[in-house]
């Protein structure tokens, strides 16, 4: 089943969706509850411990796995900004 909506609309009825059901069922209430407490929790100590020990240059390994580094002149024309 979908819903042909897309942007802040899709997003209104996702809401109402998930409130809807939360309000018919207490079960999934207190899933939804825990599910974003834990969520939060663990976006909290991610983003204080990158705050507090943030990731330094000499810390990677393998900068570009892939091999693909262009000196600034040498970039594609796509990427360039006065190609039209």
């Amino acid at each position: 089943m979908t819903i042909p909506i897309r942007g802040s609309a899709a997003l209104v009825v996702a809401a109402a969706i998930v409130s809807a059901t939360a309000i018919w069922m207490p079960a999934y209430r207190w899933f939804l509850l825990i599910s974003i407490g834990i969520g939060a929790a663990v976006a909290g100590g991610l983003y204080l411990w990158h705050k507090l020990r943030p990731v330094r240059d000499d810390e990677v390994e393998n900068k570009r796995p892939l091999g693909l580094s262009y000196a600034e002149s040498e970039w594609p024309m796509f990427l360039k900004l006065d190609c039209w």
